[in-house]
């Protein structure tokens, strides 16, 4: 659907109209994509990340963060795990640990690959190089956050760092051939209701597969702990829009909604989400990639997390996808 900056504006700062909105955006799922949840098995392979950003729990400037990093060796079984729970696609996320050089994760990428899942990587800003010699190895999706298109803001949220660099970094991914991820955060200070709109009319411009939604958490180790946070309401109306824009992409129910909501996941499913990744990491390591406070299911196994969102998904009358779950059928591709 074609919607001015204008009325992008209207639909997020509309908070007694927002049922109709979230009832209309849940139709078009159903008309674009269907009732198929789509599952990503999600492993958190390191939280060492060399950049600083002012809202992130693993910032390089959390002294108080506990560090921990998987070996390949671990990595690989965690994938092998998931594969055999019945998951077809593997999202390998990290900070920007660069340990794990290109051939590092050329090799991984290489024996993940023969499990027969569609790989998703998300570990940051890499050279063009380091993303197509993974794409070659087998990765088929890489999910990268714009976070905001307000470049100020940006660049105050993210000390060295630049907005451009992220910008490329998405272009270089699409001209790979990547299926490509992107997404913002919802309730960042300073952050205006006018910079969301601009936000989804640039994923909607750069042609995004997959966008994911997250809501501002202050985490208490950042400088941005005593801000206020996000909320669920104005994430779920941003969600509904970018449904309503981009009818056909996936479109992940954030574990960060839940960390709100004990039903924040399924609110986002009944508008306009189809998309799910439950954690497959094992043991401490899901404690300790604490990205923001108040993360749900720690304690649990994978095996329980999959059990779990997958009897809630079937409890609104949807139902679990059983393929690889590429944006428009989109099927893995062959490693050169």
């Amino acid at each position: 659907m074609e919607f001015s900056k204008n009325e992008i504006i209207r639909l997020l700062a509309d908070e007694q109209n927002q049922a109709d909105l979230f009832k209309q955006a849940d139709a078009v799922r159903k008309q674009y994509v269907g009732d198929e949840v789509h599952l990503r098995g999600l492993i958190e392979f390191s939280n060492i990340c060399r950049n600083n950003c002012m809202y992130c729990g693993i910032r390089c400037g959390n002294a108080n963060a506990v560090r921990y990093r998987m070996s390949e060796e671990e990595l690989i079984d965690t994938a092998r795990k998931a594969a055999e729970m019945g998951f077809k696609t593997i999202v390998m996320q990290s900070g920007e640990d660069m340990w794990f050089t290109c051939e590092r994760m050329c090799r991984i990428v290489e024996i993940i690959k023969k499990f027969d899942v569609a790989i998703t990587l998300s570990v940051g800003e890499r050279s063009y190089e380091d993303y197509k010699a993974w794409y070659d190895a087998g990765a088929d999706r890489y999910l990268i956050r714009i976070e905001t298109t307000d470049k100020d803001l940006y660049h105050r949220l993210d000390p060295n760092m630049t907005w451009q660099k992220r910008h490329e970094c998405l272009l270089s991914l699409k001209e790979i051939g990547y299926e490509l991820g992107s997404g913002i955060m919802v309730g960042l200070p300073g952050q205006t209701i006018e910079s969301i709109a601009q936000d989804l009319l640039y994923l909607k411009d750069i042609k995004v597969d997959m966008a994911g939604i997250g809501p501002f958490i202050p985490h208490p180790q950042t400088p941005l702990k005593d801000e206020f946070g996000g909320t669920l309401d104005l994430a779920r109306r941003t969600m509904a829009v970018m449904r309503l824009l981009m009818p056909d992409i996936n479109i992940p129910a954030t574990t960060a909604m839940e960390s709100l909501h004990p039903m924040g996941r399924i609110w986002a499913l009944q508008s306009g989400a189809n998309v799910v990744m439950p954690n497959v990491t094992e043991g401490e390591y899901r404690k300790l990639y604490e990205l923001y406070p108040g993360k749900i299911c720690v304690d649990d196994t994978p095996l329980h997390c999959k059990t779990c969102i997958g009897a809630k998904i079937m409890s609104i009358g949807r139902v679990i996808g059983s393929g690889y779950g590429g944006h428009a059928g989109v099927l893995p591709h062959l490693p050169k």
